[in-house]
């Protein structure tokens, strides 16, 4: 992999993770080790979650399609070595939240993701994303339960 070329984001913008597609992974102890330490490496870089938990549904029947999502995840924090999250001295103390959520965005489960981030002044304060643990109904039903979450977090 050092000597692959860097990547803009850890998941290709089009079209999402099937189930069940491509032959199966040669070797499926690689797969599961290889998520497992990119799982333990989102502690330090948030911005790999996403991806690292849809490449984690598959741990059980891993394939070629996500060996290679995995691959392009090294890609990315390859090519992301020096970014940072920077807390800088700030005289502005107003609390902004931003959120937003996929309506069914696993084609699994059809449960919906959804996310926010509170920044205080210009500081990232707190961060979070995850699959909504029911299905909604509707894309505002969604937004509603994304909203609640950021609400009670703030």
């Amino acid at each position: 992999m050092s000597q692959r070329k860097p990547v803009s984001t850890p998941v290709a913008t089009s079209g999402k993770l099937c189930t069940n597609v491509g032959s199966p992974c040669a070797d499926p102890t690689l797969y599961r080790s290889l998520a497992g330490a990119l799982q333990y490496l989102t502690f330090a870089r948030p911005d790999i979650s996403y991806a690292v938990q849809q490449v984690c549904l598959y741990m059980h029947d891993p394939r070629v399609e996500y060996m290679a999502t995995i691959h392009r995840i090294l890609r990315y924090v390859k090519g992301t070595l020096h970014h940072d999250l920077q807390l800088y001295r700030s005289t502005i103390s107003t609390l902004l939240s931003y959120t937003d959520t996929d309506w069914g965005g696993c084609s699994v489960t059809r449960r919906s993701t959804s996310g926010y981030c509170v920044f205080l002044g210009d500081n990232l304060f707190s961060w979070y994303a995850k699959r909504q643990p029911t299905v909604s109904k509707s894309s505002a039903e969604a937004e509603y339960r994304g909203v609640t979450n950021v609400v009670s977090e703030t």
